[in-house]
């Protein structure tokens, strides 16, 4: 009778760790990707304006993301190993969907919108709660760009997309410290 190989307790593949944070940089690079080449998808239908100031949107988000994660640098020097590739990306996320957004508007009385400076957003003093609203921000914005892309024309589609994944993952990462 043949014999065969008792089976692993352990699972073969890589960790869902080792995949989401890979997940992370290849969103990344696709965003740079995507984000690259603007040269249309051939939609008819497609309004150059209305992709403008849906990317500028997009773009205004980033960068309000991007001082989050300045405040809580600012407060919490230590998280600094632990925040700055992700907050590297965000950058990079908001510099790409900043290529070919509108203008901004006339002032309407938004901050954002009359050009002055968002007011800081407040960190928590604890490192913990700090991060989770980090990730809680993330989120929020992910599935904010995941309902957008909805409307989107398809390259900027592909790029809300990447955008919002490499978003998921980075509230995944945050928040993966806390188990």
């Amino acid at each position: 009778m043949p014999s065969y190989p008792t089976p692993s307790h352990t699972r073969p593949g890589p960790r869902r760790r080792s995949l989401l944070t890979g997940a992370a940089a290849s969103a990344a690079g696709a965003v740079l990707l995507t984000g690259c080449s603007d040269s249309g998808s051939g939609d008819a239908d497609e309004s150059p304006s209305a992709t403008a100031r849906l990317r500028a949107g997009a773009a205004r988000d980033s960068k309000e993301l991007l001082g989050r994660y300045d405040a809580v640098l600012a407060a919490h020097p230590s998280l600094a190993g632990r925040l700055d590739p992700l907050r590297s990306e965000v950058k990079q996320h908001a510099t790409v969907l900043a290529e070919g957004a509108a203008p901004p508007a006339s002032p309407s009385g938004s901050p954002s919108a009359s050009g002055s400076p968002a007011p800081k957003p407040s960190v928590p003093e604890d490192e913990k709660d700090a991060v989770r609203d980090l990730a809680k921000a993330e989120r929020e914005l992910a599935k904010q760009r995941g309902n957008a892309l909805l409307d989107a024309p398809a390259e900027l589609a592909r790029l809300l997309a990447s955008v919002a994944a490499a978003g998921a993952a980075h509230a995944y990462l945050l928040t993966e410290g806390d188990k």
